[in-house]
């Protein structure tokens, strides 16, 4: 008698041996070589100390994870969406809260991370395999409060209260304690005094905030600038190396760079006279080439601080100079025929 075949059963087989398979194929370990990460300081751990690598308070590198194939690819989607591994270094507990320099063993200290566990991934080797630690014991000292604006440009305060603040800083530095104010802050403080918190900036970009708070005022609009009309201005030519020594630069027309009308400051103006040159001609390689005069618009040489800080303007268009290159003679140049 033949035996039927019980079809429930292999179906039965059948899914239960796929699943097995499936289940060891998810259980084998994937890995996720060469990928970016970051170590960060844990700048709160002990504000009497400046912790940084190579003066940076942070540093990148390279590690290759592993792990179940679901922690893998959630890993491998944070990072293609930017979110990069951060790790954060904290120097007391690594015991390198003392000055002086150590060296950072970096596979035994990322693997030691808590997160990383508790994912299910496993750092398996990391480049570099040191990380050099710098610890400077920070000191008290008096600062003086500047301002600057967004693009880190001075900006002259009417009145800073106070106008020196204690912070800790490292103690062969020479810093300043900074107040930095957004264009519609300037306007705001033309107005009436604001308050802000001054910060120190320690080399490689770390800040550090100071605990005492300032009221910065700034200059009334309408007393910034005046007319000035400056009839000593001097004509500076900037060359290349090629050009130097080599030609002379002949100005046609010297009456025409004589003056200059600006709007400024009565400080801004005084600086500006105080510079070498009021006005720069730049000279191109390609000029030796020409056959007949050349003319080119000048370029006003106002000081930087003063114009980021809106307190010098040009009150006329730059003139145009006239000039021509003279190649110089071998006696000239200082050579034997």
């Amino acid at each position: 008698m033949a035996r039927s075949i019980k079809y429930g059963k292999i179906t039965i087989v059948i899914f239960l041996t796929a699943l097995i398979w499936i289940w060891a194929d998810l259980a084998l370990d994937e890995k996720l070589p060469d990928k970016p990460a970051t170590i960060v300081v844990d700048e709160s751990v002990s504000p009497k100390l400046w912790v940084s690598f190579n003066q940076a308070s942070e540093a990148s590198i390279r590690i290759t994870l592993s792990g179940p194939h679901a922690a893998v690819a959630n890993e491998n989607r944070r990072l293609k969406e930017g979110q990069i591994r951060k790790f954060v270094f904290d120097v007391v507990q690594e015991k390198m809260d003392r000055p002086g320099n150590y060296a950072l063993r970096l596979l035994p200290f990322l693997q030691k991370d808590k997160q990383i566990k508790q994912l299910g991934l496993k750092l398996e080797s990391c480049d570099p395999e040191v990380l050099d630690v710098n610890v400077v014991e920070l000191v008290r000292r008096t600062l003086p409060v500047q301002c600057f604006d967004e693009n880190e440009m001075p900006r002259r305060a009417e009145s800073i209260e106070p106008s020196n603040v204690n912070a800790s800083v490292p103690p062969d530095r020479t810093l300043v304690a900074k107040v930095q104010l957004t264009s519609s802050e300037i306007e705001q403080a033309r107005v009436s005094a604001i308050e802000k918190t001054p910060y120190v900036e320690l080399p490689g970009g770390q800040t550090r905030d100071i605990a005492t708070r300032v009221k910065i005022k700034m200059p009334e609009a309408s007393d910034v600038l005046r007319d000035y009309t400056i009839t000593t201005a001097t004509l500076g030519f900037c060359l290349s190396e090629n050009l130097q020594g080599k030609y002379e630069v002949e100005l046609l027309n010297p009456t025409d760079m004589a003056t200059v009308s600006i709007k400024a400051t009565p400080a801004a103006k005084q600086a500006y006279e105080q510079q070498p040159f009021q006005m720069i001609l730049y000279v191109l390689d390609d000029d030796r080439r020409a056959t007949a005069e050349l003319r080119r618009t000048v370029v006003f040489d106002f000081p930087r601080e003063y114009v980021h800080s809106d307190e010098i303007k040009r009150n006329q268009e730059p003139p145009t100079a006239r000039f021509r290159l003279i190649p110089l003679t071998s006696s000239e140049l200082g050579t034997d025929e």
